[in-house]
């Protein structure tokens, strides 16, 4: 605190540097982090990048999904800081109403044996706020692990007190302009919860018949499919008769002959007599069970909306608690809803009416959060009308001032937002921002409801006393007790965490946001209401870009879920967990013992010798290699093991070369001589160029392998291998020629290695940095190394070394070696180098300045001297057991595409898959008769 850009651009990484030795961990650790809060202030030049991250629930840890958004988003905060932008990426934590008062009350029950009605509200959030402090954090510690180079200085948690005024006044706002409303409407209701839910706490199961399921506070388990049985003269169907007593109509198709002659009549209710309109509407489907419908408009969304064409009463007969109400009658008043079921079955049986059951597919509504069956109720609840902004944010896309990508998703955001219906934002919770709305209360009034909002209690007593025209201390306030639904308040995030509605610094610098990350599951309940909000508050867009990445899933497919034992946390892959640890995260989580019995039994089977470790720069490599924008991807560790292997050459004495100070000092840009030299310097050229266009695209996984090809392949693969001699000083050439030929290689892998880093550093910031220092490639005037965080990114404008003859030509070399290497894994030879004889009459050495190796035929064959105790014959019966097992694989390829009819009855994918089958396997087979010849006629010493 207290010092400038100026002064922090001096800090420097001050640990001793000791050629080939490795630091430990804890202190680059603490190291990177140091940097996070010196070099990643927002202030310090003049371009901007600005991106928030999609605030976690505080409610648990992060899991590989958000480990996904993260590498991306520190990977393109990373290269616009290298590139010399001001970048802001601002953390944040959502007190994810539902999901943390759910945590707490269950924490709260195992403990103590309380609920929430046990605590007065004060006293219920003091209790949450006391689990807040002590696990909130832990989301921020796995977000430093995972090297997010965030401003910790602006974290934002969206109960914070300015983010809190800022929820308060956009409520405001939104209610003085009319887009707030209060209203009677059909919601999405969790018994278990009493409270409302958005469409996102909601999961559709579906079952494909009859399915016994059990339901949270019942001992029992239920069935769940559909019912016959007649209503008056009428046989209808449901698949929920406890809200029969609801019914306020038939309806059926007006173009069903079945009923022509009922159209306009009544039916009476076999239970509560009442007479029953039989309405007509084409919604209507004459195919699906009896044809007929009945109509529960306070239970069902589609009979809510076809009540209002057809001005019929609503009748509310299952209660928020889930139990059935007196408008039910006294035999079923007070009774819960799934037990009234079988009593309404049995009475249904008992009067004769009852026609049966039927197994048909059918999708039930389940609470992610406590896993009841979702009632639908009729409820007075606060909306947000949708219709207009929703129409702005279709035309944003469509001027193309708001870019998505990729752009596929387009079409699914005009249609989702041209349907939209309205937002009910209220919830029946005490954890939240509570809703600042007051009924209020008249001397001498009528018991009517009358409401008004305000900033604060007084604001709303004065706006009351104007409405209605009394003195102030004639009213009578009462705070609703709700509180506003999650995504409402984070819908605000890009623009009230920079402190709106204050027109602050930071929201002049930084906001609209030049893009935003996040995974494509958020499309509609997040991005969608932050569009509309930003847009209506602001008067801007909240950003200019939205990049959507896949949901990430596991191995079979399935979306990540604590109940399935699939969530893995970022840092066991990190450091590695063994499965006992496993079962005890399990144990020690929020899960129903039943849902815990089965994810500890799925961890068992998936993890049976828990996750290895692989590293932080490994993960978000692996994480940044799949192709985010497309399918979904599927992780596992052995997927991402691959990538904590890039390093290992370069820490070996063999590069000691490297670090060697006599050939650091004063080391100039030297001209690449050998053809090898040029070959190195035209594939790095290409790499930067692939970097380029796969940054400004933001298809990440084309940066990441074009980064793996190069470094892994061509330059520790071929270049590294090839020079050891050079750098050893062999050669026939004359001492003075050896120095020229090692200062110019070495000169020329600095240059390589330099480079490479940079390009990875986005991705691997760990151990890029530690190898940066090491190899100290740019010093001030002082001798000290800044960090690589803030060299400029790699530009193929500034590279002049570009051969693309060279580069093209490399093939034959490639081959030369691939065959070289196949043929020492095929004899099993020991890592003492054999001698080589050639066929051909040139000298063949890889560091070579001989360029006449490109103009050759491929006709070249290699001749290795084996060692002693190599048994020929033994390794010409293995080669003829290899020939003989290619060769079966081929016939039975063949003989699936000569059955009868092949062509007519195999399907078009299965034909390619086995054609590409048999071209494999007569590829590998002629492959393997090329290097049995060449095997066998080596000489076998």
């Amino acid at each position: 605190p207290g010092l400038s850009w100026s002064d922090k651009e001096k800090i420097t990484y001050t640990a001793a540097l000791v050629p080939g030795e490795k630091k430990g961990n804890r202190m680059l650790f603490l190291f990177l982090f140091c940097l996070a809060l010196l070099f990643f202030d927002p202030h310090a030049v003049d371009k901007y990048f600005s991106l928030c991250i999609p605030p976690p629930n505080v409610t648990g840890t992060l899991h590989l999904g958000h480990a996904l958004t993260v590498a991306i988003e520190d990977a393109l905060a990373r290269w616009r800081r290298m590139q010399g932008y001001k970048v802001l990426w601002l953390p944040g934590c959502d007190h994810a109403g539902i999901a943390t008062q759910s945590v707490v009350e269950r924490k709260l029950m195992r403990e103590q044996g309380q609920c929430r009605q046990d605590y007065s509200r004060e006293e219920f959030l003091k209790q949450v706020w006391r689990w807040k402090n002590e696990k909130g954090d832990e989301i921020y510690y796995q977000l430093r692990k995972l090297g997010a180079s965030l401003d910790w200085s602006r974290a934002c948690f969206t109960m914070d007190p300015g983010f809190s005024s800022a929820v308060t006044e956009a409520f405001i706002r939104l209610c003085d302009s009319g887009l707030i409303y209060r209203s009677e409407g059909l919601v999405n209701w969790s018994c278990a919860l009493e409270s409302a839910i958005s469409d996102i706490e909601v999961d559709s199961k579906e079952l494909s018949g009859r399915t016994l399921l059990s339901v949270p506070g019942y001992e029992c388990d239920f069935y769940f499919l559909f019912y016959f049985f007649l209503e008056g003269e009428v046989a209808v169907s449901t698949t929920r008769p406890e809200t029969m007593l609801g019914d306020v109509a038939i309806a059926i198709h007006p173009d069903d002959t079945r009923y022509k002659d009922l159209h306009g009549k009544h039916c009476r209710h076999p239970f509560t007599e009442r007479l029953l309109p039989i309405v007509t509407d084409s919604m209507v489907d004459m195919a699906f069970g009896t044809g007929a419908v009945k109509v529960t408009p306070a239970h069902d969304h589609t009979d809510f909306l076809l009540s209002q064409r057809h001005s019929l009463p609503s009748l509310t007969v299952i209660g928020g608690n889930g139990i059935m109400t007196s408008d039910c009658g006294q035999w079923l008043e007070g009774v819960k809803r799934f037990d009234a079921r079988e009593r309404v079955i049995t009475a249904l049986m008992e009067r004769k009416l009852f026609r049966g059951k039927k197994e048909h597919p059918m999708s039930l509504p389940i609470c992610s959060r406590s896993g009841d069956v979702i009632e639908p109720l009729l409820k007075k609840q606060w909306f947000v009308r949708c219709q207009e902004m929703s129409r702005k944010a279709v035309q944003a896309v469509e001027e193309g001032d708001l870019q998505i990508i990729p752009h596929f998703y387009t079409k699914m955001w005009k249609s989702w937002l041209s349907n939209i219906s309205d937002w009910c934002i209220s919830r029946q919770l005490w954890w939240g921002h509570q809703i600042p709305a007051y009924r209020v209360t008249l001397e001498n009034s009528k018991d009517t409801e009358e409401w008004v909002w305000g900033r604060s209690a007084a604001e709303a007593r004065q706006r009351a006393a104007v409405k209605f025209g009394v003195n102030p201390d004639a009213i009578t306030l009462t705070q609703d007790p709700d509180v506003l639904d999650t995504w409402f308040s984070s819908g605000l995030f890009p623009f009230a965490m920079l402190g709106w509605p204050q027109q602050t610094e930071d929201l002049k610098q930084f906001y609209p946001n030049s893009i935003l990350e996040t995974g494509s599951d958020l499309i509609f309940f997040w991005v969608a209401r932050m569009v509309m909000l930003g847009r209506e508050l602001t008067g801007q867009l909240p950003f200019k870009q939205v990049l959507f990445h896949s949901l990430v899933r596991d191995k079979y497919g399935r979306k990540m879920s604590k109940s399935l034992g699939n969530v893995i946390d970022p840092l066991d892959v990190i450091s590695g967990v063994s499965s006992e640890r496993l079962q005890e995260k399990v144990r020690e989580g929020n899960l129903d013992p039943r849902e815990s019995i089965v994810a500890m039994e799925a961890q068992k089977k998936d993890f049976p010798k828990g996750i290895p470790e692989c590293g932080t720069d490994a993960l978000r490599f692996a994480l940044c290699s799949y192709k985010a924008q497309g399918k979904s991807p599927s992780l596992e560790s052995p997927v991402i093991k691959p990538y904590d292997q890039m390093y290992p050459e370069f820490l070996t004495p063999s590069a000691d070369v490297l670090f060697e100070p006599r050939l650091r000092r004063g080391r100039q840009p030297t001209y690449p001589l050998s053809s090898m030299d040029r070959w190195i310097c035209s594939r790095l050229h290409s790499t930067v160029q692939q970097c380029e266009r796969g940054f400004e695209s933001y298809e990440l996984h084309t940066v990441t392998s074009a980064l793996h090809s190069f470094w892994l392949h061509s330059l520790c693969d071929v270049y590294l291998e090839s020079i050891k001699p050079v750098l050893k000083g062999e050669g026939c050439c004359s001492e003075e020629q050896r120095a020229r030929e090692r200062q110019v290689a070495a000169s020329v892998l600095y240059h390589s290695v330099s480079i490479s880093l940079a390009l990875l550093s986005p991705f691997m910031p760990f151990l890029t940095e530690e190898l940066w220092q090491r190899l100290l490639p740019y010093t001030d005037s002082d001798g000290t190394s800044r960090s690589l965080c803030v060299q400029p990114y790699p530009k193929t404008s500034q590279l002049h070394w570009c051969f693309p003859k060279e580069e093209a030509d490399f093939s034959l070399v490639e081959e030369v070696v691939r065959v070289a290497r196949l043929l020492r894994a095929q004899c099993q030879l020991t890592k003492e180098r054999p001698d080589c004889e050639r066929t051909s009459s040139f000298y063949f050495p890889f560091y070579s300045n001989d360029v006449s190796i490109y103009r050759l035929l491929m006709t070249l064959s290699l001749s290795v001297n084996l060692q002693n105790g190599i048994n020929a014959d033994k390794q010409r019966a293995l080669l003829s057991q290899r020939r003989e097992k290619l060769a079966s694989k081929l016939k039975q390829a063949l003989a699936c595409t000569q059955k009868p009819n092949y062509t007519e009855k195999v399907p078009d994918k299965v034909r390619k898959d086995t054609e590409n089958k048999v071209g494999t396997e007569e590829n590998g087979q002629m492959h393997f008769t090329k290097n049995c010849t060449y095997h066998i006629s080596h000489k076998m010493k």
